[in-house]
């Protein structure tokens, strides 16, 4: 009866393998998406008596909800990957669990066919029944050691067995809850492009001139923001200096300005805010969570009056972008789709906090 449930259980591990190692695409439990945005169709053009401000500030708010949903895909598709990875690691350990013990059983069995072919006298009772008391002490001593080493390894490793089978039957449950978020998800990625298509149709439906007009408002706006930043005395006393690592962090994010903002992209040719981010203190031999929201939960937290050029300083109050500070109240980031990686100042958008990788 041990034989068939152990065979049935094998059978049933191997197939989860065969499943679980097939490529997994995007999915995990992350953050709800805000709703999809409840402006006026970008198909049709602007009214006639709206400003120019009216629609940067409809842009702006397509592309904000847009990073937010980003980033809790790319969240999704991060965890996602490592709970896979993890049930297919349980599922190898069951199998060789399984095959040692059947191993050591296999072993018991040849001791006990062995003891058969011999008349039914084991070696060690033949070294018990010697004349010797002393020898005879001894070869009792061994037989009952060695037989309660065997049934104590054996019971280890069923218990062993028993409590690595429960755990990946968890394991094999939260991953269905992952798979039926991955739908959900997949949804919130046609939702990203069709803001992100929204707010580009709109944009391309202005003039030249009110192209030009509408980056102008935005670096206005930004200008607005930062003067009133430093006007607070936010860097008042703030005097520390990178260290090695954020040395090479910044190096690195320096070294892509020019380069596209591309949604979900991690380099080399283009990124994302937090794509640029995390790869610039991966170069500096530090890993760091890939999306912002993640690295504004789980690094390090500081005060904006003691952060030091290397700091990630995270962005308006869903976490939902992230730059790289540099220093003398500037960071490099990557704004959005249609503009470049570039220096801009630490106090131009919503402050949310700052973290420090290297902390």
């Amino acid at each position: 009866m041990n034989r068939r449930r152990c065979a049935t259980a094998a059978i049933t591990v191997v197939c989860a393998l065969t499943v679980l190692a097939s490529p997994v695409q995007a999915a995990y439990a992350a953050p709800v998406p805000p709703p999809p945005a409840t402006a006026p169709p970008a198909s049709a053009p602007p009214a006639p008596d709206r400003s120019l401000e009216e629609v940067r500030r409809e842009i702006d708010a397509l592309y904000r909800q847009a990073a937010s949903a980003t980033d809790a895909y790319n969240l999704a598709d991060e965890r996602a990957k490592k709970q896979s990875a993890e049930i297919v690691r349980l599922a190898r350990a069951i199998v060789e669990g399984q095959a040692r013990i059947a191993d050591l059983k296999n072993r018991a069995g040849a001791a006990a066919r062995a003891q058969y072919r011999n008349g039914g006298i084991p070696d060690e009772a033949k070294l018990v029944l010697t004349d010797d008391p002393q020898l005879f002490l001894s070869g009792v001593g061994r037989l009952r050691q060695g037989q309660k080493a065997t049934k104590d390894l054996l019971a280890e490793l069923a218990q062993r067995q028993a409590d690595l089978e429960t755990y990946t039957k968890d394991a094999g449950a939260h991953w269905n809850r992952l798979e039926a978020n991955r739908v959900q998800q997949a949804r919130t990625k046609k939702q990203i492009e069709t803001k992100i298509a929204a707010a580009e149709k709109l944009e391309s439906r202005l003039e030249a001139a009110e192209r030009e007009r509408l980056l102008q408002l935005e670096r206005d706006e930004q200008a607005r923001a930062q003067t009133a930043w430093l006007g607070s005395g936010a860097l008042d006393g703030i005097g520390g200096s990178a260290s090695p690592q954020g040395k090479k962090a910044i190096a690195y994010a320096t070294a892509q300005l020019g380069k596209p903002y591309v949604w979900g992209a991690e380099g080399p040719g283009s990124f994302d805010c937090s794509g640029l981010t995390s790869q610039a203190w991966a170069s500096a031999g530090t890993g760091i969570p890939r999306t912002s929201q993640e690295q504004w939960r789980l690094l390090p937290r500081v005060d904006v009056k003691d952060m030091r050029p290397g700091d990630l300083i995270i962005y308006h109050a869903d976490a939902s972008h992230v730059g790289l500070y540099i220093g003398d109240g500037a960071i490099i980031h990557a704004p959005r789709p249609g503009r470049n990686v570039t220096v801009a100042g630490a106090g131009s958008m919503a402050i949310l906090g700052v973290v420090r990788p290297d902390k």
